[in-house]
């Protein structure tokens, strides 16, 4: 069995591994990161997107030996000192959630998003969420969050 390490939301992991095993599945159930839901397990929904190296991946589609040697970074690992990241405040306060069960992966997604574009348009937002699918609140509030979040993520980075 290949041994893989791995930093999820920066702590250090050593693990052993099957070879067909996903990361979304290392990730919640060896490693306890339930915030990352399964959804379909085809990469069709976008539940189960996070970070590996900076980039969006939906983690059903990765296997956890490809992460090898990589830093992820997932809903649970994006706030810092009991605080919510920006953008998952702003989904709170706009209201972009119903289930709820879509949110980690929009919220991941999004975050990557504004990493190319820091002020997206609507049709933007829309395009770049495209592969994350809700099924409760019809985007409108979700676009609406991904544009405060981009707001006051734009505010924290030009503060010293």
């Amino acid at each position: 069995m290949p041994r893989i390490s791995v930093t999820v939301d920066g702590i250090s992991y050593e693990e052993d591994v099957e070879p067909r095993l996903l990361l979304v599945h290392l990730l919640r159930e060896r490693l306890g990161k339930t915030g990352t839901p399964v959804g379909c397990d085809t990469s069709n929904c976008g539940a189960c997107t996070v970070m590996l190296d900076g980039k969006s991946v939906k983690s059903c589609s990765v296997l956890a030996v490809q992460a090898d040697g990589c830093e992820i970074v997932t809903i649970e690992g994006l706030g810092s000192g009991g605080s919510m990241h920006p953008m998952q405040r702003a989904f709170h306060e706009e209201h972009a959630l119903q289930c709820g069960y879509c949110t980690p992966g929009m919220v991941m997604a999004a975050i990557d998003l504004l990493r190319d574009d820091p002020d997206p348009s609507e049709d933007a937002i829309r395009q770049g969420l495209e592969g994350n699918l809700c099924r409760c609140t019809g985007y409108c509030n979700i676009v609406r969050a991904v544009r405060r979040g981009a707001q006051e993520m734009g505010q924290a980075v030009s503060t010293p």
